[in-house]
């Protein structure tokens, strides 16, 4: 362990990049939570890497405009789908969510099964490379968050399902890129059941400070003992998470 290793020239700019995903994250994560649709996160995210991917089997530079479309445009179609079986098959909404997942999942493997580099490319989707960000490309992925979140607090409910779903997945498209799969899914879910046990007027606030501590303490653990840094923030995520739980006495309403 070496506090020399950490450089908050690189940690910085992760850490705006992980506050910048909690901003919308926290909000829809608790929304996600009330309607009991868990993993629609994982499901969307896991859509919009297959859009990523689809668009680098066309040989298309990682971060151009066409590979943004792409995950954008499928993340949408992934969302319209949703909206369509939420609306036809109600009671097995979470199921299909399910099954869209391993779908996307499997349709990757495929697209990468020849790609000399897939297994790089599977990992990057899937844990991210949130130390590679730089402030510059985070100027964009500030504005459309911005917008997304004005969008969602003046409207919220109003939007109905299609304007959730679509919100949703201009979100993730975005954050999935930044920061992969996993720490998509626990920045939307862990800090909503974490902050559970606040009282409803403080819960949006106790998720934003659940999930901005658990990325700090991520960074610097990760920073220090040279380990992946997105797992490492995830685990963090986990062990706060814990400690929240074992003090919620009772279930609270959501």
């Amino acid at each position: 362990m070496s506090f020399g290793a950490i450089d908050l020239q690189v940690i910085g700019p992760a850490l705006v990049a992980g506050l910048l995903v909690l901003s919308t994250h926290v909000p829809l994560g608790q929304q996600v939570l009330a309607r009991g649709i868990i993993f629609i996160d994982l499901a969307i995210a896991q859509v919009a890497g297959l859009g990523v991917i689809a668009a680098d089997s066309f040989g298309w530079e990682p971060q151009g405009l066409e590979v943004q479309i792409a995950a954008t445009l499928a993340a949408l179609a992934g969302a319209l789908l949703l909206t369509f079986t939420e609306r036809r098959w109600p009671r097995v909404q979470e199921a299909l969510i399910g099954v869209l997942f391993v779908a996307a999942a499997s349709l990757e493997m495929l697209l990468l099964a020849n790609n000399p580099h897939g297994g790089e490319h599977l990992k990057d989707l899937l844990v991210g490379q949130i130390l590679w960000v730089t402030p510059r490309s985070l100027v964009p992925v500030a504005v459309l968050y911005a917008l997304l979140l004005a969008l969602w607090l003046g409207l919220g409910t109003r939007l109905g399902k299609l304007g959730f779903y679509v919100v949703f997945a201009l979100a993730v498209t975005q954050s999935v890129q930044l920061v992969g799969v996993y720490l998509v899914f626990a920045s939307l879910i862990i800090p909503a059941l974490a902050a559970r046990g606040v009282r409803p007027a403080r819960r949006l606030a106790g998720g934003y400070g659940i999930g901005a501590v658990g990325y700090v303490v991520g960074l610097v653990l990760s920073s220090l003992y040279d380990l992946p840094t997105g797992a490492v923030i995830v685990c963090a995520l986990s062990v706060l998470l814990a400690f929240c739980l074992a003090a919620i006495r009772h279930e609270p309403a959501i």
